[in-house]
Formats: C-alpha cells, structure tokens, sequence
C-alpha cells in the first residue's frame, strides 16, 4: 500500500472513530467515547504528518505528534489550536491508556470536551 493509500485510509478511520466517539456520548458511555476520541486524533495526527514526510513516528503520545506538527507551516492554525488545548490534549492522552488498563472512570463533561477537541483537530487538519 502507498504512503497516499495509507493516509486516505488512516483519515477513513479517524473519521470513524470520531463518529463513533459521538455515539456513545450519546449512548452514555463515557469511557468508550473519550478512548475512541483519543483514537480519531491519533489517526489524524499521524496521517497529516505521513502525508508531508511519507512516515510518522510509531508512538501514541499526541503531544510528540504535535509538536513534530508544528514543524509544517500549513498546519499553522492546528498547532495554535493544539497549543491553546493544551490541558484537553493531555486529558485526552490519558484517556488511552486509563480507559483501557485503569479503573478510572470518564463523565459527560470530561468526554463533551474531549470530543469538541477532536471535532476541532480534525476540521482544522481538513479531515472533517
């Protein structure tokens, strides 16, 4: 598969999974809906950055994708937006790891404000 094939799919499922983050807040399912939220952004952010240099680098920090981000003029407004949430960004890393392996649980308000960050993060990378 071609580093454009793999960026087309990789943008296919964040998109997925931010649409089935939306579901489960509306399902009540917090915790499921902060981790898939986490995932959209993670796909998004690695297929922006796959797309400018033909790879990206095989880790799930968010903050590391951003900030390897911020080397790109074009994605200007989408690291202003990451660095205003930057609080949010944190949060949402946390949601992988401690919706999966932790007994910490996510309510409504947190995982509204980590699907708004991800709305935001993928309309600014044009994915939305």
């Amino acid at each position: 598969m071609s580093h454009i094939e793999e960026v087309r799919l990789m943008k296919k499922r964040a998109r997925a999974f931010f649409k089935r983050a939306a579901d489960s807040l509306n399902d009540g399912d917090y915790d499921v809906a902060s981790f898939l939220a986490e995932q959209a952004v993670q796909l998004a952010l690695k297929s922006l950055i796959l797309e400018k240099l033909g790879d990206y680098p095989r880790t799930r920090s968010l903050r590391r994708l951003a900030n390897l981000l911020s080397k790109f003029a074009e994605h200007k407004n989408l690291v202003e937006y990451l660095e205003g949430n930057w609080r949010e960004l944190r949060l949402m890393e946390d949601a992988y790891t401690a919706s999966r392996y932790l007994l910490r649980e996510y309510d409504r308000q947190e995982a509204e404000a980590l699907i708004r960050l991800a709305r935001g993060i993928l309309e600014r990378g044009g994915i939305l």
